[in-house]
Formats: structure tokens, C-alpha cells, sequence
């Protein structure tokens, strides 16, 4: 079996380390903050360019803490690409915000810049772009088009550590939200996740209110939440991160050799934008067709001991819980036809040419059947 990730193979490389941490925790008992997720604060913001890091329970929570720290409260609008995951938008409905959607760029996945202007109106409070796959959205536009004009850009950076937009990572610039779930470049043995941020005084909110609305045990100063870093995640992040770039040049050498073994198939293989350093979280490539076709071959790269998969097969306006008739299907058309033909290949730092060699082979026959 060739997985679409191997988090043994992570953990193999970590576990002395992380062994030696989770000592250290035992040993003072200090699971929640501590030392440890101060460190890993710190070492986070310093590897991503960022002036502040607030480690929170999860992404979803980050998204939402980052979401409110802009200003986003119950009747505004939050414009967010029409393909991502459902953990960008659960939080814009947690507030009591309205979810408006704009539609992709067909070669790069990554939302469609002028789209998600065209669709701030009056009572948009933030736009979100998402990063996806590894790669950056055009956050620094977005915020250049913005600004004066009461909207927060507020990035969603949960498949992004490590990649960088013209040598600025999220972050540095304007508040972005990441998640630290197990599959991710950086990912915890468990949900984690932070909050990035140049500025001082949303750092302190999204701490203040991620801690029960307070600093000081038992004074609230605000009606709260319970979302904060544990110390035993916070070990494992930080020996990951120590060996964060160089597993991002692994990525980006696989991606790179994907790119080459590709060649030849009928598919269509992933695009940089332009001024982008990728992270390859994910290989997505596109299996011309559409769903039953695209489907088929995952079905045969399953047989065939390859666990490739999709990200995502639905666009958040054809899903139950995020339906709107303003939004019938047809609204978003690049979105929907992508999430018909999209299919992740395998990769992860430590692949190997054989299983890359392998993906490839049993991919082009399954293509072929």
C-alpha cells in the first residue's frame, strides 16, 4: 500500500524527541500553556514571518477566533471561495454571519481574485481567501483593493506552512488562521491549530478570548470560548517544525518529479501562480472526463495499492448544510467542474522514486482503462 500520507514514517523521524517531551510535560504536569507552547509560539511566528502566534484548540476555532478578531459578528457577510473545506465556513455561521461565495481560478484552484471583489457588498465585514493545496492566494491584492474600506482579508492558512507569496508567508501582512490536523506539513498528533498576526492588539484577543474570555483566572472580560494549545501537541509541533523546510524541499522535489513522470498521461497536472513558492501539501491533478471517469480511476488506484483521494468532491453551495437559493448549482461552474475531475496523488517528505514510479504506473493504467 502506497498511502496518500505516511504519518509513520513522520512520527519514526520525531519520536525520540517528542518521547523526551512528553517527559518533560509529565513531569511538571503543565499540559495546558506552559513552556512548551510558548516556545512553540515563538518558533512558529519566526518560521512563518509572522509578528504574533496564538496556539488554539484547532483550525476551525482559529479561522473563527481570526474571523472575530476582524470585526465579524452576527449580520455581516464573509465572502469565501465556493471550493474549500467546511471548516472555512462553519465558523462564519458559528458567529452568525452570512456566507457569500465566489468561484475559482480553473488553473490554479485558488479563488478567483476578481470574483471575490465583485462579490463585496455592503454588509461584507471579511473576505477569506484559502490557500490552498500548498500554495498561496492572492492575499497582498485582496488587501491592496480593501483597504479604507472597512473589509478584513482574513486567510485561511491551513494547508500553506511553509509557502510563501513574492518571499512573505501568511501571516506576515494581515491576521491568517492555520490548522495543525495530522495530515498537514505541520501536523499535531491531534486537532491543533494558531492564529498568526502582525498586530499586537488582535493577538491579545484572540488569547483573551480563546482563554474564556479572560487572562486572569476567573476575571472575564469578554464572553468567551475554550480553545488553547495543549503542551503534549505543543512538543510534537515543535520537533516537526525543526524539520519543516527541509520536508517542504522534499515535497517539492516529489512534486517536481510528479511533474516529469506525468508528462505523458492525460491529465492535467497542478499550476504554480506566478511570484509563488509551493508548499505541496497536496498533488492535485485533474482527470479529464468528469466524475464517473474520474471516479473509476480511483477506484483501480485503490485496487492497486494506491491511496489516492479527493480534495474536495463538493463545492460548499451543493452541500445540505450550506445550500442557498441564491446559489443553485451552475452558480460556480470552474468550482463544480473541478470537483468532478480533481484527484490527489500521493505525497509526503519521505515518498520514494519507486512509489512515485509506481503511483504513476498504476495510475496510467488505470487511465487507460
Amino acid at each position: 500500500m502506497i498511502p496518500l500520507v505516511d504519518l509513520q514514517a513522520a512520527h519514526a523521524e520525531v519520536a525520540e524527541e517528542v518521547d523526551a517531551g512528553f517527559k518533560r510535560v509529565l513531569a511538571t504536569t503543565g499540559f495546558i500553556g506552559g513552556g512548551e507552547v510558548a516556545a512553540f509560539e515563538r518558533e512558529f511566528a519566526d518560521f512563518s514571518g509572522a509578528a504574533h502566534c496564538v496556539g488554539v484548540a484547532n483550525g476551525t476555532d482559529a479561522v473563527e477566533l481570526a474571523l472575530r478578531a476582524a470585526g465579524v459578528g452576527p449580520g455581516d457577510e464573509v465572502v469565501v471561495p465556493a471550493n474549500t473545506f467546511v471548516g472555512t465556513v462553519e465558523p462564519v455561521a458559528r458567529i452568525g454571519a452570512r456566507v457569500v461565495m465566489a468561484d475559482m481560478d480553473p488553473d490554479t484552484y485558488l479563488v478567483d481574485v476578481d470574483q471575490m471583489l465583485a462579490a463585496v457588498g455592503p454588509k461584507t465585514k471579511a473576505v477569506v481567501p484559502v490557500h490552498l493545496y500548498g500554495q498561496l492566494a492572492d492575499a497582498p491584492r485582496l488587501r491592496a483593493e480593501l483597504a479604507g474600506s472597512g473589509v478584513a482579508v482574513v486567510e485561511d492558512a491551513a494547508q500553506c506552512q511553509g509557502a510563501l507569496r513574492h518571499g512573505r508567508g501568511a501571516g506576515a501582512d494581515g491576521i491568517a488562521a492555520t490548522s495543525f490536523y495530522p495530515g498537514k506539513n505541520l501536523g499535531a498528533y491531534g486537532d491543533a491549530g494558531a492564529v498568526l498576526t502582525p498586530d499586537q492588539d488582535q493577538a491579545i484577543f484572540v488569547r483573551t478570548l480563546g482563554s474564556h474570555g479572560g487572562l486572569e483566572k476567573y476575571l472575564h472580560e469578554l464572553v468567551g470560548m475554550n480553545s488553547r494549545l495543549d503542551a503534549l501537541q505543543a512538543v510534537v509541533l515543535r520537533a516537526k517544525l525543526a524539520r519543516l523546510g527541509a520536508w517542504n524541499a522534499s515535497r517539492r522535489a516529489a512534486a517536481d518529479r510528479y511533474h516529469q513522470l506525468l508528462a505523458d498521461l492525460d491529465v492535467v497536472r497542478p499550476v504554480t501562480l506566478d511570484g509563488n513558492e509551493h508548499a505541496w501539501h497536496l498533488y492535485v491533478v485533474r482527470i479529464p472526463g468528469g466524475p464517473r471517469r474520474r471516479d473509476a480511476v480511483l477506484a483501480k488506484l485503490h485496487e492497486s495499492g494506491v491511496g489516492a483521494g479527493i480534495h474536495y468532491p463538493y463545492p460548499l453551495h451543493l452541500t445540505p448544510a450550506f445550500a442557498d437559493p441564491k446559489y443553485p448549482a451552475g452558480s460556480f461552474p470552474h468550482a463544480e467542474k473541478a470537483a468532478g475531475e480533481i484527484l490527489s496523488l500521493p505525497l509526503y517528505p519521505q515518498i520514494t522514486v519507486d512509489q512515485q514510479e509506481k503511483t504513476v504506473a498504476a495510475l496510467a493504467a488505470a487511465l487507460e482503462g
